[in-house]
């Protein structure tokens, strides 16, 4: 397709044809193009440069850094339409969406760019003719693994956040969506970075993952997806004594309090649940609604979501796109069925549309027991589960409940309320009276089987620095 771009490795500062898998258009099934597997002797060659590409940029000013950086993102906000319509082709998203998506991109690296400027140091006070300094380095080479749903901003917030600290990288982007990936380092190449400073590859997961994370000159693991896969790899960076970023996978609370408007928030609600689909990390699923606004709340939100036009994201009018895949259609119908079994209520959506194209509408499930397995597995998808409470406590109860902790929301128009949500709630990103989890500047990641470590903010830039302590007596 001639408004998809060629897809190719990336490395030591050069492009290579491989030979690989298909990429499908989940809006009709097509087949755009080929993304190329890397071989063992591509992962050598990749390991060689990001190593000699650390010793030139870890040693460039971090001024000429954040020039570069900052050029390249330049570079690709003046390209934004070719790539919104590639990341549409591949995932699906509404083209709104995906301008989005790298513009947000963008702003992570801008932001990245010009902190990393600032990642200072410490004098300690000392006695007479002693000295004690503390430095933050860069770490070293960093093994980055980014996921299918959102395939420019993800690799954006592991790329700007290592260059930005003076590391070099290695990106193991999604095989399912790569041209964001391959996009964003183009970028990167055209703004002149040094060669081996960024390196591009694709293939097995595992077998990637399995072959980077033990070499020694790979000082730190990056990684976003699902739980069950960031606990491997956690374990195989802890056996190798390697420092690790998990971005794993939530399963967003939503507390919905009886001192706000139901009928304006529930406006609010679908189109914060319908971003892509569902399938964000972050995506707001589990509604805990306090009983008086409940049936308001309820009704408004099937009203909405049943009028939602679902369709290929190209067409401009459509304000959902598909799935990713077929499996994702099978999970949701599964989880519908379980739902349905246990006593709730399928109140808009709810089964596949059409039969050709991954579409799924944004379904609401109402009523849903505890026991009912979507309040205790990540959907993934367009469902929005919907709960009703008696008080605020018995909410926080069943939100904590689950072993997930990555982001949550809440509606009130009170301050008690937001207190005792921000104290109580256990996530690593409350967002309170709007459905935005996380920015440029704000430290980004979860607890519990969350994951670990942060992008974003300060403490992003920090994850790839080491500490090191200098005492120096003088006298």
């Amino acid at each position: 397709m001639s408004n998809y771009p060629q897809l190719k490795l990336y490395i030591g500062g050069e492009w290579k044809t491989a030979s690989g898998a298909p990429v499908i258009n989940p809006a009709d099934e097509s087949i755009l193009g080929t993304v190329p597997h890397a071989t063992r002797s591509d992962l050598d060659d990749a390991l060689a440069a990001a190593e000699n590409g650390f010793r030139i940029w870890s040693r460039t000013a971090p001024a000429k850094r954040a020039e570069i950086i900052l050029k390249a993102a330049q570079i690709m906000r003046g390209r934004v339409e070719e790539m919104a319509v590639a990341m549409t082709l591949e995932q699906g998203k509404p083209l709104a969406q995906s301008r989005q998506e790298i513009l947000r991109g963008c702003e992570i690296i801008e932001w990245d760019a010009q902190e990393g400027r600032r990642i200072y140091g410490r004098i300690i006070p000392s006695e007479p003719g002693m000295r004690h300094s503390v430095l933050r380095q860069p770490i070293g080479v960093v093994a980055a693994f980014s996921p299918w749903n959102f395939p420019m901003s993800s690799p954006a917030r592991k790329v700007g956040g290592a260059l930005s600290a003076g590391c070099s990288i290695i990106l193991k982007a999604s095989e399912e969506t790569p041209a964001g990936a391959v996009q964003l380092v183009q970028a990167f190449a055209d703004a002149g970075l040094p060669a081996g400073v960024l390196n591009l590859v694709f293939g097995n997961p595992s077998d990637i993952s399995e072959y980077l994370i033990p070499q020694p000159s790979v000082r730190l693991v990056t990684f976003t997806g699902s739980v069950p896969v960031g606990k491997r790899l956690s374990a195989l960076a802890g056996a190798h004594m390697k420092p690790a970023i998990m971005e794993l996978g939530g399963h967003s609370p939503v507390f919905i309090c009886d001192d706000i408007d139901p009928v304006a928030t529930a406006g609010k609600s679908v189109i914060g649940k319908s971003r892509n689909a569902g399938q964000v990390c972050v995506s707001p699923t589990r509604f805990f609604v306090q009983d008086s606004i409940y049936d308001q709340f309820a009704a408004f939100f099937a009203e909405k979501a049943a009028a939602m036009k679902v369709g290929n994201g190209l067409d401009p009018s459509n304000q959902m796109g598909p799935l990713a895949n077929e499996c994702r259609i099978a999970a949701m119908e599964a989880l519908v069925a379980d739902a349905k079994s246990k006593g709730a209520r399928v109140t808009a959506g709810g089964s596949r549309i059409g039969n050709r194209g991954y579409y799924f509408p944004l379904t609401v499930v109402a009523d849903v027991p505890d026991d009912a397995r979507a309040m205790r597995e990540e959907p993934f998808g367009p469902l929005a589960l919907l709960s009703r409470v008696r008080s605020l406590d018995e909410a926080i109860e069943k939100a904590n409940s689950v072993p997930y902790g990555l982001a949550a929301y809440a509606f009130t128009n009170s301050a008690h309320n937001a207190d005792r949500l921000a104290e109580s709630v256990e996530v690593g990103n409350l967002s309170i009276n709007h459905f935005v989890a996380s920015s440029a500047e704000t430290p980004f990641g979860g607890v519990k089987d969350s994951g670990f470590g942060r992008e974003g903010g300060v403490e992003g830039l920090q994850c790839y620095t080491v500490v090191k302590n200098v005492s120096h007596l003088t006298a």
